[in-house]
Parts: C-alpha cells; sequence; structure tokens
C-alpha cells in the first residue's frame, strides 16, 4: 500500500514519541510521502461536564493557554520526526482527527494506544473512535509501557 498524506495523532504524553516513530518509519518507506501532526484539546466544559465552569473560563484564557503550550511542544517533536506541519484542535479528538483527516486528504492516520485488555476498555477509546467513521486506512500502533 503506498500513503502519500500521512495523519499522526498525538496527545503529547510520553508515548508521543513511540506513535511518531511509527508514522515516521511509515513514511520513510514511501516514495514521497508527508507526515502532517495533530494534538487535539479538550475543552474545559466538557472535560468537567458535571462542574460550572463559567467563572473559570470567562476570567482565565486556559484553553488558549493549553492550546499554545500544546502547539509548542508539537512543533519540537515534530521537527524530530521531520513533520511536515502540524494542527491544534480544540474539541472532542476522536471527531477533530477524522475531520482533519478529510481536510488534508490524509491517507493513513497513526494513532497509539495502550492496548489494555478487553473488549470493553477498548470500546470508547479515541483510537476505536477514530477507526470507526473515517474514510481512510488507520494504524494503531500499540504503546509498550516504559520499564523503569
Amino acid at each position: 500500500m503506498t500513503y502519500n498524506k500521512i495523519l499522526v495523532a498525538v496527545d503529547l504524553t510520553d508515548e508521543a514519541e513511540e506513535v511518531m516513530a511509527a508514522a515516521r518509519n511509515v513514511a520513510d518507506a514511501q516514495t514521497s510521502a508527508e507526515v502532517d501532526a495533530v494534538c487535539v484539546v479538550r475543552p474545559l466544559a466538557r472535560t468537567y461536564g458535571g462542574l460550572d465552569m463559567a467563572n473559570v473560563v470567562a476570567g482565565v484564557p486556559f484553553e488558549e493557554e493549553m492550546r499554545q503550550q500544546a502547539e509548542e511542544k508539537l512543533r519540537a517533536l515534530g521537527s524530530e520526526f521531520k513533520i511536515n506541519d502540524v494542527y491544534v484542535r480544540l474539541g472532542t479528538p476522536a471527531y477533530e482527527i477524522r475531520e482533519l483527516a478529510e481536510e488534508i486528504a490524509a491517507d493513513l492516520i497513526v494513532i497509539g494506544t495502550h492496548g489494555r485488555h478487553g473488549i470493553g476498555l477498548l470500546l470508547g477509546s479515541t483510537a476505536n473512535a477514530v477507526l470507526h467513521g473515517v474514510g481512510c486506512d488507520v494504524l494503531v500502533v500499540k504503546i509498550h509501557p516504559q520499564e523503569s
């Protein structure tokens, strides 16, 4: 299979490098594949849905600060893995990843999963949600726990 546009989705945890490396490996095996990266910041209102966040959101530009920090981290990580463009979206991760993949005409999404056991734990995961309803291939990278 040949891929021209790869979208790697990361959450900027320590495991992001493992997912980026997998995307870079796939791209390097292609003749002219570009890799873009995305990180999705969840809005406060969705993260703490049961709490009244009106005063917090009105008083502090917290989400914008989170977006800026995510963009800085993603750009730094992206330069290490020769990423073409980086995107930071505000919203629900699976939805934003699928939407961006369509916008940039990605033909492969690379995303990580912790590979926890049991079908119940997979349901609702971001990787599973991205997989369902997307129009391109998805490579799910099993994250290997760091040995201490």
